[in-house]
């Protein structure tokens, strides 16, 4: 199966990436997300909770990232279990274009294969969760991300600030396996 989905994100693409990135920001925004670790480098574990009509499962799976391109895309290659609820698995690519200076949007494209009782559930039952998860998560991902626009004095201030480290950026790889982790549940569900 594929699926493609777009969102228009009101925040730039610097601060949509990292919001991305952020793993307090993706384990609040993304249902059911329980834990989110690095096991290595280009390799993540997640598990995520989850009620699909009349199966409730938990599911954990492997996410590997390829094709990093900060702060404009991804490849992610998943593989998700969920015990007697089945599986999921396969790969997604994700992209951020700048819409303007204070708009992003956001692509992504992922094909998958799911089994077990899952894929028995029925598609139209699987599908709206599918969708309803996407969008709790990207409602959730927006609030987070999108700000007001500040004052003219607010910018003065801000602009003052110090800027962040190379450091304090670095957990942009924690983002891209929490995404993954919704991507996989969003593809194991539809």
């Amino acid at each position: 199966m594929e699926l493609n989905g777009e969102r228009t994100i009101q925040a730039s693409v610097d601060t949509t990436w990292k919001a991305l990135n952020d793993p307090a920001v993706l384990k609040q925004c993304i249902p059911g997300c329980e834990s989110l670790e690095r096991t290595a480098d280009d390799t993540f574990t997640a598990a995520l909770a989850l009620k699909i009509g009349p199966v409730n499962a938990k599911f954990k799976g492997l996410v590997r990232l390829s094709d990093l391109n900060p702060p404009h895309s991804y490849t992610l290659s998943f593989e998700g279990q969920g015990g007697m609820a089945g599986f999921g698995k396969g790969t997604a690519a994700v992209t951020l274009t700048a819409e303007g200076a204070s708009q992003t949007r956001l692509n992504y494209t992922a094909n998958a294969k799911v089994g077990g009782k899952i894929a028995q559930v029925g598609s139209r039952l699987v599908d709206a969760t599918a969708a309803k998860m996407a969008e709790d998560f990207f409602k959730a991902f927006e609030a987070a991300v999108e700000t007001p626009v500040p004052a003219a004095s607010e910018v003065a201030v801000a602009s003052a600030a110090p800027t962040e480290t190379p450091a304090a950026r670095r957990p942009w790889l924690w983002g891209v396996v929490a995404t993954a982790a919704l991507v996989a549940l969003y593809l194991a569900l539809a």
